[in-house]
């Protein structure tokens, strides 16, 4: 009878390097090439930080394994609530404000997000992981987020408007039309 063999830490931090390198690039590509992170996405990272942070709350080993981290899963609905609460005018400080820390939500909440996420679904993470293997995680992901913001930045030199207009995206400003 085979035996099973259990995951190695890295195995795992590995996992969770491509779910955070997922959830974090489209969001720096869009603050390159559009110079903004859309609406879908700040709400997606709310929905899912709001069911992590329920979860938490539900289940006490999970309350107890997170700790202050659980606490994190709060931004996005920090965010949304500084959305609501601040006229939409555009002259206004508090706008300016809240689209900050929609930023600072997406680009340094996910990868926490996904950590405490992470956290929930392998308790035994946090206690095998050795602190370079965090750090290393982190500065994959950062990588990963700096890599796409510049892609995003630099989206002309590499696609055309029509790449955009064809998967449903805006044209961000400066992409250059196909040569007939």
């Amino acid at each position: 009878m085979p035996s099973r063999r259990a995951a190695l830490p890295f195995q795992q931090l590995g996992v969770i390097v491509v779910g955070m390198s997922v959830a974090v690039w489209w969001p720096a590509f869009t603050l390159g090439a559009w110079g903004e992170i859309f609406f879908d996405t700040l709400l997606s990272v709310w929905a899912a930080a709001s069911a992590g942070f329920v979860l938490a709350m539900l289940v006490p080993a999970a309350r107890r394994r997170l700790g202050w981290t659980s606490l994190t899963l709060l931004l996005p609905s920090l965010w949304l609530v500084l959305s609501l609460a601040v006229p939409n005018e555009s002259e206004n400080l508090g706008v300016a404000i809240v689209a900050v820390v929609g930023v600072l939500v997406v680009l340094l909440g996910v990868p926490f997000m996904v950590w405490a996420l992470a956290r929930l679904a392998w308790p035994e993470i946090s206690e095998t992981v050795p602190q370079r293997g965090k750090m290393l995680v982190l500065a994959t992901v950062a990588v990963v987020a700096i890599a796409s913001f510049a892609l995003g930045a630099n989206e002309s030199r590499f696609l055309t408007c029509e790449d955009f207009t064809i998967s449903g995206n805006s044209e961000p400003p400066g992409c250059v039309h196909e040569s007939p």
